[in-house]
């Protein structure tokens, strides 16, 4: 049977894509969910049963907006997407931690590292949908959860940048070793996923390969509404 999950994962230019997440420190993906798939996964952020656990990110001074946690066993395109996307991002990963002189401990199977994550305390599922409206933003941050960490998380716009809203750029903030940060900003895409950094990477200098931390966030709505589906490939404590 056709898995169209792996089919898209495996459409993109994973030589292009790499290079960029080298470089940059995030890279677009394809096309990951039709407009139709995205809609139906909006629709269920009002389905209490789906969701471990709601943040209200003012409270927390988060920024301002909501997101949820997926209870699993996850729906379909999540669990797919993630069992798809891991074999892909993997060989990534380990290049950069081969880079730092850091031990590489993720397997071959997304399965076999969820289940190092739950021997190790860490077994709280970490699949977020998020909704922002008119004036929410997300404060820069970084999605850690526990000691064990997978240094590189995907998320995919499930509504129509320029129709749905305007604003909300996804935004990533570099800590440049010995220098200023850079940030970068992109537009995502209906459907598409983007891949960034998760924690830090290995950036090149004189003195060799050093860690540089990179935090994520979204930019404010300036009208409309924006969900998202963010994938993070460890689970939390």
């Amino acid at each position: 049977m056709t898995d169209r999950w792996r089919e898209r994962v495996e459409s993109g230019d994973w030589d292009a894509i790499t290079t960029e997440v080298n470089e940059y420190g995030g890279a677009l993906l394809p096309q990951l969910l039709t407009p139709e798939e995205a809609a139906q996964i909006r629709k269920l952020y009002d389905q209490e049963d789906l969701f471990r656990s709601t943040v209200t990110m003012g409270r927390h001074r988060f920024g301002e907006g909501e997101y949820r946690y997926f209870n699993t066993p996850y729906p379909e395109p999540i669990e797919r997407l993630k069992q798809a996307l891991y074999p892909r991002l993997l060989p990534i990963a380990r290049d950069w931690w081969t880079k730092l002189a850091r031990p590489a401990p993720w397997p071959d199977t997304l399965d076999e590292w969820l289940k190092m994550c739950h021997d190790a305390g860490q077994a709280k599922s970490t699949a977020i949908l998020l909704k922002y409206g008119e004036k929410d933003w997300n404060a820069l941050h970084r999605d850690l959860y526990g000691d064990l960490v997978f240094p590189l998380q995907v998320v995919i716009n499930l509504n129509d940048p320029g129709v749905d809203h305007t604003g909300g750029e996804f935004l990533l903030l570099e800590q440049r070793p010995r220098a200023q940060s850079r940030g970068t900003a992109t537009l995502l895409p209906h459907g598409h996923g983007y891949v960034f950094t998760t924690r830090d990477r290995p950036v090149q200098s004189a003195r060799g390969w050093s860690a540089a931390p990179v935090r994520h966030g979204v930019s404010v709505i300036r009208s409309g509404e924006r969900h998202t589906l963010a994938l993070v490939f460890h689970n939390a404590a």
